[in-house]
C-alpha cells in the first residue's frame, strides 16, 4: 500500500519478476546444443546467428604464398604506359630487368611467387589440320597441357595466330614467347612445348632450384652439339626460357637467323658451314648455343641431361606399360600413394612418391615415368608424317602416352583404363586399389 503526499490512496502497485522469457532461452540452449551434438556442426549453426560471425580477415595465413590480388592494378607508370614500348620482335627491348621489377614492386602479391612462377606457351597454326584426326589429337595435347597446369597451379596461352606474319613454321614461337614474356611480368620462367609433346608424369616437378645460374634450359646432348655439331643434339620443341634482359637480346639473335631477318642468308651461309644442314630454327639455336659456348652470354645455357625435359618417342611408348607395372607396385606397398585425395592436393603426393623412385634412374632405361615425351615426325595436323612410320603407328603410340598421361588424372575422378591402347574405356577405380 502505498500513501501519496497529500493522504490519497493509491491502487496498491505489486511488481514481479516475468520469468518466461528465461525459460524460452533456456529451451533454445538445450535445443541448440542437442542439434550440434547430434546433428550439425558447429559452421552449420553459423546461419542461424549470422550477427555472432566472426569477421576474418582474407589473411591466408596458412598458403605457401599469398594469392595473387587479379583486382588490383595502381595507377602509377610501368612499361605498359610507355608508347614506344611494343610487343613484337621487331621492338627492341632495352632495360627489362628495371622495367620488370618496378611492375613487380607496383604489384606485391605477384612479386613473392615470382621466383619459381612458371607460365606455359603452346599453340598450332590458324587453319584447320588437313589430317582428318589432326584437330582430335591437338585437343587431346592440349588438354593434357591444361591438366598439368591446373595440377600446379600454372597459367597456360594457346596461340594460333601467326604474331610475325614473316615468321612462319617452327618459326613463329619466337614471337610468341617474346610476347609472353611481357604479357606476364610475374612469370620468372616460360615453358614452350610444341603441339606435339605430351606430358608424361604429370606429378613431376621442374626443378628450378637446379637453374639458379642459367637463363635457357633446352634438353639434349652437349657433345652432339659442342663437340658434333650436330643440329639434332637438340631439341627446341620444349625450352624453357627465363623473363630476363638476357633472354630479350637471345631471342633477338635467333630470330636474327630467321625468314623475317634481312640477314638470313648471310646466316645460312654460315650455319650450313658449320652444321651441314640448312637453316631452321632449331638448327639456328643449335648454331648460337655453339657459337657462344665460350662467352659469358653462353654460360646462361644449358642443355639439360638430367630428365626428360623432351623425349623422343621412339623408345619412350614401348616401356609405358612396364613403368605403368613398377608404379602399381610401388602402391601396393604404400598405404598414402593408393589414398582418395583432392585433385588440388595432388603435388603432395608425387613428393610422398619420390623416395620409391630413387633407384629408378632418368631417361634411357628407366621405370621413372618421362616427364615430356615429343612425337617429332609425326606432324598429326599436317599428316606429313615421317615416312620411316605408318600414319596408323603413329596415332596408336600417341593414344598409348595420352591415354598413359591420362590415366594419372582421371584417377582424381574415379576411374582409370586398363587398357592404353583403347581410350575409349574406362573402369571405376576399386577403393584402396592396387592393395
Amino acid at each position: 500500500m502505498m500513501i501519496s503526499a497529500h493522504g490519497n490512496r493509491e491502487k496498491r502497485t505489486i511488481r514481479t519478476f516475468d520469468r518466461r522469457p528465461v525459460f524460452l532461452a533456456g529451451v533454445v540452449t538445450v535445443l541448440v546444443c542437442l542439434c550440434t551434438y547430434y546433428f550439425l556442426s558447429p559452421s552449420d549453426l553459423i546461419p542461424i546467428f549470422p550477427r555472432l560471425q566472426p569477421k576474418f580477415s582474407p589473411c591466408h595465413c596458412d598458403q605457401p604464398y599469398p594469392a595473387y590480388d587479379l583486382q588490383f592494378d595502381p595507377p602509377n607508370s610501368t612499361f605498359y604506359d610507355d608508347p614506344s614500348f611494343g610487343y613484337t620482335i621487331n621492338t627492341k627491348m632495352e632495360n627489362w630487368d628495371q622495367k620488370r621489377q618496378t611492375w613487380l614492386n607496383l604489384h606485391p602479391t605477384f612479386k613473392s611467387k615470382s621466383q619459381e612462377n612458371l607460365f606455359i606457351v603452346t599453340g598450332s597454326r590458324p587453319t584447320p589440320c588437313k589430317s582428318p584426326t589432326g584437330d582430335h589429337y591437338l585437343l587431346r595435347t592440349y588438354r593434357n597441357k591444361v591438366d598439368y597446369c591446373r595440377i600446379h597451379g600454372y597459367d597456360i596461352f594457346y596461340n594460333n595466330v601467326l604474331l610475325d606474319p614473316f615468321m612462319p613454321s617452327w618459326w613463329s614461337k619466337i614471337p610468341v614467347v617474346r610476347a609472353a614474356m611481357v604479357a606476364h611480368p610475374e612469370a620468372e620462367w616460360i615453358w614452350w612445348l610444341d603441339e606435339d609433346t605430351v606430358i608424361t608424369d604429370i606429378e613431376y616437378k621442374i626443378p628450378f632450384h637446379r637453374y639458379k645460374d642459367y637463363n635457357f634450359v633446352v634438353h639434349g646432348w652437349p657433345k652432339e652439339v659442342y663437340k658434333k655439331k650436330r643440329w639434332l643434339g637438340l631439341n627446341a620443341g620444349s625450352f624453357l626460357i627465363r623473363n630476363c634482359q638476357w633472354s630479350f637480346d637471345m631471342l633477338d639473335m635467333w630470330a636474327d637467323m630467321g625468314p623475317q631477318s634481312p640477314n638470313v642468308e648471310k646466316w645460312a651461309k654460315i650455319i650450313l658451314e658449320e652444321f651441314k644442314n640448312p637453316v631452321c630454327d632449331q638448327t639456328a639455336l643449335a648454331y648460337l648455343i655453339w657459337k657462344t659456348q665460350n662467352e659469358s652470354f653462353g654460360r646462361k645455357i644449358l642443355i639439360e641431361t638430367g630428365y626428360y625435359l623432351e623425349g623422343y618417342w621412339v623408345g619412350i611408348v614401348e616401356s609405358l606399360k612396364n613403368i605403368t607395372e613398377r608404379y602399381l607396385e610401388i602402391e601396393k606397398r604404400a598405404v598414402m600413394l593408393r589414398r582418395w585425395h583432392d585433385e588440388k592436393v595432388s603435388e603432395v603426393y608425387g613428393v610422398l612418391r619420390e623416395p620409391f623412385l630413387k633407384d629408378a634412374g632418368n631417361e634411357a632405361g628407366s621405370w621413372r615415368r618421362p616427364f615430356v615425351t615429343h612425337f617429332a615426325g609425326f606432324q598429326p595436323c599436317s599428316g606429313n608424317h615421317n615416312p620411316l612410320f605408318t600414319i596408323e603407328g603413329c596415332n596408336n603410340r600417341m593414344n598409348e602416352a595420352l591415354n598413359f598421361a591420362d590415366n594419372q588424372v582421371l584417377r582424381n575422378y574415379g576411374v582409370f583404363r586398363h587398357d592404353l591402347d583403347n581410350s575409349a574405356v574406362v573402369t571405376p577405380l576399386p577403393f584402396d586399389y592396387p592393395a
